[in-house]
């Protein structure tokens, strides 16, 4: 008997925030411009659901879901979670990582241990990890090259060095 690995989580694109206009027409909040561009279909709170339209910003955007064509239907919708499925994401670049695949990550100064990733936070100049640590306080750690030396994805291994975070 073998044993599989369970799915990967499903991608968060945005959530449905605001209703723009009567139409069922909905802003996107905390959006992912990579997962939404182009979109046909999404998950909606797990459930695939047609893109009607799109419209605004990658930084904004405005979409309408098929099924909601009323204002009282995407006030009905907000907060839900839009995502896609892993294998319908596009390609990453190297050295990028989605955020579910470091959740978890056990983190280490060279042979000394950290904590473990809690999550990735998107911050307005770059991304960051937040450790949660045994002994004392939560820990942010950038995601730049001076912060962290080495990711090992397949290990759940993450490298970075305290004298550079100032610990």
């Amino acid at each position: 008997m073998t044993r599989e690995d369970p799915p990967a989580p499903e991608l968060e694109a945005g959530r449905v925030g605001r209703p723009h206009g009567l139409d069922g027409s909905f802003y996107v909040t905390r959006p992912d411009a990579r997962l939404l561009e182009g979109r046909e279909e999404l998950l909606l709170e797990g459930r695939t659901v047609k893109v009607e339209r799109h419209a605004g910003t990658p930084e904004r955007p405005i979409l309408r879901l098929e099924g909601h064509a009323t204002r009282e239907a995407a006030e009905a919708l907000r907060g839900a979670q839009l995502s896609v499925p892993p294998e319908d994401a596009p390609p990453l670049e190297e050295g990028e990582y989605w955020a579910h695949e470091l959740a978890g990550c056990l983190v280490v100064d060279g042979e000394r241990p950290v904590g473990e990733v809690r999550r990735m936070l998107p911050l307005p100049s770059c991304e960051a990890l937040e450790v949660a640590r045994p002994d004392g306080p939560d820990l942010l750690v950038p995601m730049v090259r001076d912060a962290v030396r080495s990711i090992d994805v397949p290990g759940r291994r993450i490298d970075v060095d305290l004298s550079f975070l100032g610990e």
